[in-house]
């Protein structure tokens, strides 16, 4: 497994790769790799012969009073468990390769309405981030397929109508939420949670469950079951950032005649913000 932090030295091992018909696939990433982001590579490594990681903390996709500066940087860490993983190359580009005429004069993409609402809501210009990076990467890239975990579905959705608005030959796949034996969904915001506040983390998924069942059952007050699990969150310690009963294709708030409805939620354990979703076909 190589690294490289430069566009010039990426592209020249991408162009031999591809004098050899060799199909790429991509897992864009910020790094402090966990069980989720390898199963991203796992499952990239099915659908392509190259897996490219790429790592890289995107300062676009950080707000003011946000953890930019204290995100864990682990690259060694990161390629001794992607090189264990069967990955194939890694890019690790600086800021500067990127974005060389800086954050202020980059070209920015906005990807309306899937971006509205829930995390969008929350943070501000978080998407228009997220977008740009990864249309960044993909022309750095131009990788066949693209794989982003599920755990977040809203960027998940923003990419997808992404691609497909901006005809971009990239097949972007979703991989399912990797989770702790309690059910917390793995991030690497995890390791910020204190001994106490772990404990309590599993309330979220344990929450979402729940109001699932009840969907599943035929209930479909969506505004009332949002309000019992809003006082369930509360009641356990967490402060709550939202919790949403959605159109899986949309986003928008679920009508009572729809089939496929996601849950999705977000809250903070003393400073530490996590996501989280399920989803149900009824």
């Amino acid at each position: 497994m190589r690294t490289v932090h430069s566009l010039k030295e990426l592209r020249a091992i991408l162009r031999g790769y591809r004098q050899q018909e060799k199909t790429i696939g991509l897992v864009p990433t910020m790094g402090n790799l966990h069980e989720g982001h390898i199963s991203l590579v796992r499952k990239a490594a099915e659908a392509a012969d190259i897996v490219v990681t790429s790592i890289f903390v995107n300062p676009m996709q950080f707000g003011a009073n946000e953890d930019l500066d204290t995100y864990p940087r682990t690259l060694i860490d990161d390629q001794n468990k992607l090189s264990e993983a069967g990955n194939t190359l890694v890019f690790a580009p600086s800021a500067e390769e990127v974005y060389p005429d800086g954050l202020a004069r980059h070209t920015r993409i906005v990807v309306p309405e899937v971006s509205d609402g829930h995390c969008g809501a929350s943070r501000p210009g978080h998407f228009e981030g997220v977008a740009t990076v990864v249309s960044v990467l993909f022309n750095m890239i131009q990788p066949d397929f693209a794989v982003f975990g599920e755990k977040d579905f809203q960027q998940l959705a923003v990419i997808r109508k992404m691609a497909r608005d901006l005809m971009m030959p990239v097949e972007v796949i979703g991989a399912p939420t990797i989770r702790e034996e309690d059910g917390l969904a793995k991030s690497s915001r995890n390791s910020y949670l204190s001994e106490n506040e772990r404990k309590m983390a599993p309330v979220i998924y344990q929450t979402l469950q729940a109001t699932a069942a009840k969907i599943a059952d035929g209930h479909a007050d969506f505004q009332m079951l949002a309000k019992v699990a809003d006082d369930r969150l509360r009641d356990a310690g967490l402060r709550l950032d939202y919790f949403n009963i959605a159109n899986s294709q949309t986003l928008k708030p679920a009508a009572p005649g729809d089939s496929e409805i996601t849950l999705l939620a977000a809250a903070f354990l003393g400073t530490t913000r996590l996501i989280d979703n399920i989803s149900v076909i009824r």
